[in-house]
């Protein structure tokens, strides 16, 4: 029997934004923060934390006379 296309993962499927935290990374983000301590705080029932992706613009190319694109800056306009 063969696996559905959907099911399978490529290998950058691993490495993959994911918004829900293991227990031992909302740790380690929390420690970070100040907000957690190792010695004296306890890691069952620990607050949420929110990890959302951060999705930044690609710079718009500008198509010169002799048929090029270059990107364009902030300091030409």
């Amino acid at each position: 029997m063969s696996l559905h296309r959907s099911l399978k993962t490529k290998p950058s499927g691993l490495n993959q934004h994911r918004n829900v935290l293991k227990r031992s990374e909302r740790v380690e983000l929390l420690s970070e923060k100040g907000e957690f301590d190792m010695e004296s705080d306890s890691p069952i029932g620990l607050v949420k934390v929110g990890n959302r992706a951060v999705v930044t613009k690609k710079p718009k190319k500008e198509a010169t006379e002799d048929g090029e694109a270059t990107e364009a800056t902030d300091a030409a306009e």
